[in-house]
């Protein structure tokens, strides 16, 4: 049996385009002469639909596309995942589905069990969980379809009592007491550069504990915040990856089964280092931010710091050096290395730039304020002042030129509230805002790996705001290395703060650190969407009540 793995970027509600790209699909697999296609998790509408789905109207949609895709499946089968209605009475309205379509009709459907309802997901929200687990009999043998996390149902999560497993339900244990020859999990599971190997241990051990093969699809692209990396796998029965598709790339794959079941050699894995996979995902999330919202052009307040120098980088990767442009606004506290190292930026990668002062508005706002601070020290006022008048600049030149304002915020400066809201957190989406400055810093030199972009003073620079005299951010925050292992140990591993240790980390600076986190969540709450590349990211896998004292 030959069998053929779709790993495409679907785009949420773009149904004429997701039934293009899953023909097109399905046409190459009948032209490799494929019994079998498999396409991921919800690919019909696209992943997540989150409210879409609470429309009677997109629901109907999906099942004409269903049916428009049907008409494709002629001397082959396929599998596709889409919301389906709930025909009891009882229970949520809708069901999260994998589809087995073949000569112009559903012939097998599978609904899924496990619905996740932690970090991003939040899937019982709309859907019904599946009770019933059959096989799927195909060309002689038994199929295992499972649906995302129903084959990852040993989750462990750690409390107080010690280790426990997220779920009390295991789909694939029912399914394994049918004998199936091969497991089928069809996903749209988001990058977590932490995660990667994780998810591919979890169907190593499903293939090795079952003794027989695994194939996954996962979708690939991004839509909003969540960046998918596809790396969609086929493995052997002894938990071996006999092949992994690309990261963040659409791929067609077609096999034969024989193979895997004979234990042929494998035809490769591939693996990445987490400073690429990130880089990757960015450039992705960037790219398909502006593709699916039909946007071209953005623009970057560039500093001559590491966090804009990055961005404007990933910028001009994403999207061609002829479609961003950067502002630089020196005021009277920029050393004179800062405009430069900017603007050497600027001409290494080709885009258009302008330098406007910012001395002339904030003199006047000092002129206009004056009787009413005439009593009062110069404080952080005066440089959100700064902040605030670069963000209206941004801002002017965006609705002149129809550019969209990217935000260069990094994660550290984003938990403990070194930002002026309406400021430098102003933006359309946030670039680096799920990065750690201690990553930045890996990011710039990955970037610089064949040769010189970002400048080496850049690089070397202490950072600094540049808001007031000899002003750097180890004035107001600890070191970025213990601050990020603070950071990462609350917010990602969510220790509290007795349980928080490493190098140079003691329990005065822990208390601050968290202090500062909870008391910015507003500040937060006001961000534009970051690109999630972490297990945690700010916005909505990360929900905090705002008034609220813990």
């Amino acid at each position: 049996m030959k069998i053929s793995v779709a790993q495409l970027n679907y785009h949420i509600g773009n149904f004429a385009r997701n039934k293009d790209l899953i023909c097109n699909a399905i046409g190459k697999a009948k032209s490799e002469k494929a019994d079998l296609v498999i396409f991921s998790e919800l690919c019909i509408p696209g992943y997540p639909p989150l409210d879409l789905l609470d429309r009677s109207d997109f629901i109907e949609k999906c099942s004409q596309t269903v049916d428009e895709i049907a008409k494709e499946c002629t001397g082959i089968t396929a599998i596709v995942g889409s919301p389906t209605i709930n025909k009891n009475r009882e229970g949520k309205k809708l069901y999260n589905s994998a589809l087995v379509i073949s000569e112009g009709r559903i012939i097998f459907s599978v609904n899924k069990a496990l619905l996740p309802t932690y970090d991003i997901f939040d899937e019982y929200r709309y859907f019904e969980p599946g009770k019933s687990f059959s096989v799927f009999p195909f060309n002689g043998l038994k199929l295992a379809i499972t649906i995302c996390e129903d084959l990852w149902d040993e989750q462990p999560f750690d409390n107080e009592s010690g280790k426990k497993y997220l779920y009390t339900v295991s789909p694939m244990d029912a399914l394994a007491r049918q004998h199936p020859d091969i497991i089928i999990n069809i996903s749209a599971s988001p990058f977590s550069y932490s995660k990667t190997e994780i998810k591919a241990n979890i169907f190593k051990g499903k293939a090795r504990k079952h003794k027989i093969p695994v194939i996954t699809v996962n979708q690939t692209g991004a839509n909003t915040e969540l960046i998918f990396d596809g790396a969609s796998m086929i493995l052997s029965g002894n938990g071996e990856i006999w092949k992994r598709l690309p990261f963040f790339e659409e791929s067609i794959f077609s096999f034969s089964l024989d193979d895997i079941l004979s234990g042929a050699n494998t035809s490769g894995d591939i693996k990445k280092e987490p400073v690429e996979l990130i880089h990757k995902a960015l450039v992705t999330g960037i790219r398909d931010y502006f593709t699916k919202t039909n946007l071209k052009n953005c623009i970057i307040g560039l500093s001559g710091g590491i966090d804009s120098a990055l961005c404007l980088s990933l910028a001009v990767e994403a999207l061609g050096h002829e479609n961003v442009r950067a502002l630089l606004m020196p005021s009277r506290y920029s050393s004179k290395h800062s405009v430069t190292d900017a603007e050497a930026l600027a001409k290494t990668l080709n885009i258009k730039y302008d330098i406007i002062s910012i001395e002339k508005p904030f003199g006047a706002f000092e002129e206009v304020l004056a009787p009413l601070f005439r009593e009062k020290e110069t404080d952080v006022t005066e440089e959100n002042i700064q902040a605030r008048i670069r963000a209206v600049l941004l801002m002017a030149v965006s609705n002149k030129y129809g550019c969209i304002l990217l935000n260069t915020s990094n994660k550290s400066e984003a938990a403990v509230g070194y930002g002026t809201l309406y400021g430098d957190m102003a933006g359309g989406l946030s670039v680096i805002g799920d990065v750690y400055k201690t990553d930045i810093y890996r990011l710039a030199n990955y970037i610089n790996r064949d040769k010189l972009i970002i400048p080496q003073n850049t690089m070397l620079k202490l950072p600094s705001a540049e808001l007031r005299p000899n002003q750097y951010d180890t004035d107001s925050l600890p070191d970025y290395k213990i601050l990020d292992s603070i950071l990462y140990q609350y917010i990602e591993l969510q220790k509290p703060a007795e349980r928080i240790t490493g190098e140079g980390i003691d329990s005065k600076t822990v208390a601050k650190v968290i202090r500062l986190i909870n008391y910015y969540e507003y500040k937060r709450y006001q961000a534009p969407p970051v690109l999630r590349i972490s297990s945690k990211s700010f916005g909505d896998g990360r929900r905090m009540p705002l008034v609220a004292r813990y």
